[in-house]
């Protein structure tokens, strides 16, 4: 795995012995509690050139390029990760990607494939789902790359059936804080039909440190499988429903003349044709879809955002999306999708590529607030 010295491998050597922490749906943890203050930071190419010494005997990574796609203020971009990581208990245990080789998902080296695609792009904000390797894995490591985070997970996790699980899976927001003061976490437990369900969300105040902004950012993953539309609107309307009563309070806080910006990130589990995304791009909360800029028109979604094989046959669907105020952010540059002949007839995951949903990155910058509608 390299030198044995390196930063990568003492920060994973470390969490292995770490006692596990409280899997607690309510809990906000931030790299000064868990960081070793006297080690100096990780240096995120060092670590990126390490990934990739792990990872040699493997294909290539996936090669993908920025579409720049409006003009907004390249000096004050805040890239955008959003991604469904693919949990480990699921990929090993319940998911049955059929075409790919069990040790192409092996964790010990499945973790760099993932840290790879991550340290590539170097986001501000990354928007996760099916984490289940937070507490040994993603906190620790991107802690010491200087990332605080919050983790919220399910409250029946399906990973819990599978032997020898690493805990729950759930969703994670990690952001730089550096360039981000964090003003609020609200951690969602989602309803339908005033029931509570099983999915979650969080959604996290912000104050963009080079322009004085407020801006909310949140993550979630909804109900998964054909059949369930109706409790996917629903969660949807739980979700927007309390995007605006959040967006309110910070904005009544603020003392902002105009509405807290909004940016959602999700695995929403569901194509365009479906209520909770119609829900999404006609709310009052004047919210668009970034990766439509990709096509020629603007107005069409990619042709997938997830492509797997399974026992039931080939299943290729876009159902993962950014959402961003359009009032009030530009959209410079979308994270392109590889091509058909890039992902291969195996499709995903695979040996070089980690999850069976690919990354979806953007760059915003915000716009002249005096442009901004109140």
């Amino acid at each position: 795995m390299g030198s044995s010295t390196s930063s990568l491998h003492s920060a994973l050597v470390k969490t292995i012995s770490r006692p596990p922490l409280p899997h607690r749906c309510d809990s906000t943890y931030s790299p000064v509690n868990d960081l070793d203050l006297d080690q100096d930071p990780a240096d995120p190419l060092e670590l990126l050139q390490e990934c990739r010494e792990v990872l040699r005997k493997r294909p290539a990574q996936l090669q993908r390029a920025f579409v720049q796609t409006g003009h907004g203020d390249a000096r004050q971009t805040i890239r955008v990760m959003q991604w469904n990581v693919l949990a480990q208990a699921l990929g090993e245990g319940m998911d049955s990607f059929v075409q790919c080789p069990m040790d192409a998902l092996n964790w010990a080296e499945r973790k760099y494939l993932i840290l790879q695609e991550i340290l590539t792009y170097r986001p501000d904000i990354i928007c996760l789902q099916e984490v289940d390797h937070y507490f040994d894995m993603f906190q620790p490591i991107l802690a010491s790359l200087g990332y605080q985070s919050s983790f919220c997970p399910k409250p029946w996790s399906p990973c819990l059936d599978v032997e020898n699980n690493n805990g729950p899976d759930g969703c994670a927001l990690f952001f730089n804080p550096k360039r981000f003061q964090l003003l609020n976490t609200t951690h969602l437990r989602l309803s339908a039909m005033m029931l509570k369900t099983n999915q979650v969300a969080i959604i996290a105040a912000l104050r963009c440190q080079a322009t004085g902004r407020a801006f909310c950012v949140t993550v979630t993953h909804l109900k998964a499988r054909s059949g369930w539309e109706v409790l996917r609107s629903a969660q949807g309307l739980d979700l927007l429903r309390n995007l605006r009563s959040v967006a309110h309070r910070i904005k009544t806080e603020e003392k902002a003349d105009t509405n807290v910006p909004l940016i959602v990130c999700g695995d929403f589990n569901a194509e365009p044709s479906e209520d909770v995304y119609r829900n999404f791009a006609t709310s009052s909360l004047g919210l668009d879809s970034a990766y439509k800029l990709l096509s020629t028109d603007g107005k069409t979604e990619p042709p997938y955002t997830t492509w797997k094989i399974r026992p039931s046959g080939e299943s290729c669907h876009t159902l993962d999306y950014v959402w961003y105020s359009h009032r009030a952010f530009d959209v410079n540059a979308v994270l392109d999708l590889p091509t058909v002949e890039q992902i291969g007839p195996n499709r995903l995951p695979s040996y070089n590529y980690p999850s069976d949903h690919l990354s979806l990155v953007c760059d915003f910058s915000f716009k002249d607030p005096t442009l901004v509608s109140k």
